[in-house]
């Protein structure tokens, strides 16, 4: 003998199964209307729609490159698979290690964090740019004079990012080990070490990389 259906159960799915069906009868009819009255179509790619794509002009290392971007594109994404300057790294793209650290109207940031439509213009710097092979930036050179790397992944965006660090000591902006933020800041091995924390370096050349960034800034390189 069947047990006899519970009666709120069928009630439940009775109203469910109800609601479902008017809503689906209010919605899809003013749908198709407001649809035939603009005259739109659904699009053929199974309702994406076009990729959105934008005229953008990067200006990387002095050079402008005219560039049409879909929207979502990042910075580093941009300098690395349209214009092929492989120096910047993506290494964790989450903002985390800061391999792919490089200078944006003098101020270093994450280029896989933001997008490169919203640089247009924009005097972007990269590890290429700060100096060549014949003549090394002031950094890389006491990068390669203090063995400031081991694997050298992390090292373009270590570089950018400690050129930016002292140009932030030099414009008296503090950090968050700064004692007095109205002080003059200094390049203190806890200053270094603070602003640097970004750029992570899997092979633990940290005491190099500060012996290098402490010589650039002209103090000496104790390690206090």
């Amino acid at each position: 003998m069947s047990t006899p259906p519970n009666f709120f159960e069928v009630r439940r799915r009775g109203v469910l199964a109800g609601g479902l069906a008017t809503a689906a009868g209010t919605v899809l009819p003013a749908a198709s209307s407001h649809a035939q009255a603009s005259g739109a179509t659904a699009p053929a790619n199974g309702g994406t729609g076009p990729t959105p794509m934008l005229p953008v002009a990067l200006k990387v290392n002095g050079r402008t490159h005219a560039l049409n971007l879909d929207t979502r594109t990042t910075l580093l994404d941009a300098l690395r698979e349209h214009i092929q300057l492989t120096g910047s790294k993506k290494g964790c793209d989450h903002g985390q290690c800061g391999a792919c650290t490089v200078l944006v109207n003098g101020r270093r940031i994450n280029s896989c964090l933001t997008l490169a439509v919203l640089h247009d213009g924009d005097e972007i710097t990269t590890i290429e740019g700060l100096g060549t092979p014949d003549q090394l930036h002031p950094m890389q050179a006491a990068f390669v004079k203090h063995d400031g790397f081991q694997c050298g992944y992390c090292t373009p965006g270590q570089i950018c990012s400690a050129v930016g660090a002292l140009q932030e000591i030099k414009a008296g902006i503090p950090s968050h080990v700064s004692v007095d933020v109205t002080a003059i800041q200094r390049a203190t091995p806890d200053e270094i070490r603070e602003r640097m924390s970004g750029n992570i370096c899997r092979c633990g050349a940290y005491a190099n990389i500060l012996d290098a960034i402490q010589e650039v800034a002209g103090v000496p390189g104790d390690r206090a």
